[in-house]
């Protein structure tokens, strides 16, 4: 299974859809353009050391219990969520949206998706603290996956969402994934 599948079945969708105000439908098809992109997000900015750094920083102030038993979207700080996809995307935060949006089809959906990414960003680094190992402190492990992170090649984090995503690294036209290979164009491979 998948880590955008095993994201997606811990996401109550009629929550989603009700703090949307949408039907479950349209709330569960924008969530799986949604979480795909912010691994991909991820996966970019780990590209670049300092980027895997903070990676590491961030996930070391997320816990696992988000998504432990099913996500609670109540539970959900979207504050935090909302930087979490700052960091992520940066100034493309509004491009993403226009872009995940025009994949649903049907009308203009940037703003449902606009919201819908704050809301879907502290779970999927719940899910990453988890793959880590849990808790406030990745460390162990994710300081050996990190061990590659040199240059631009990446490594460590980077390869394991890499691998989460299905592909390599985010080279515009080259990684075989679209979503990645319009993230790693618009984010130039790399964001801190």
């Amino acid at each position: 299974m998948s880590a955008i599948d095993e994201i997606m079945q811990q996401i109550p969708l009629s929550q989603l859809a009700s703090r949307l105000g949408t039907d479950e439908q349209t709330a569960g098809a924008a969530a799986q353009q949604a979480i795909p992109a912010l691994l991909s997000g991820l996966h970019a900015n780990a590209q670049d050391p300092a980027g895997a750094a903070s990676l590491e920083g961030a996930l070391g102030n997320h816990s696992s219990g988000l998504i432990d038993g099913g996500v609670d979207l109540d539970q959900v700080n979207a504050d935090d969520g909302q930087k979490i996809v700052g960091n992520i995307f940066g100034g493309h935060s509004d491009g993403v949206a226009q872009t995940l949006a025009g994949n649903l089809g049907g009308g203009d959906q940037s703003d449902l998706v606009r919201r819908l990414l704050p809301l879907l960003a502290p779970v999927v680094m719940s899910y990453l603290a988890r793959q880590m190992g849990g808790g406030g402190g990745a460390g162990g492990l994710l300081g050996s996956l990190l061990g590659g992170a040199t240059g631009g090649g990446g490594g460590g984090i980077g390869n394991m969402l890499g691998g989460m995503l299905g592909g390599g690294q985010p080279q515009a036209g080259v990684s075989g994934n679209p979503m990645m290979d319009m993230l790693g164009g618009m984010l130039g491979g790399g964001r801190r």
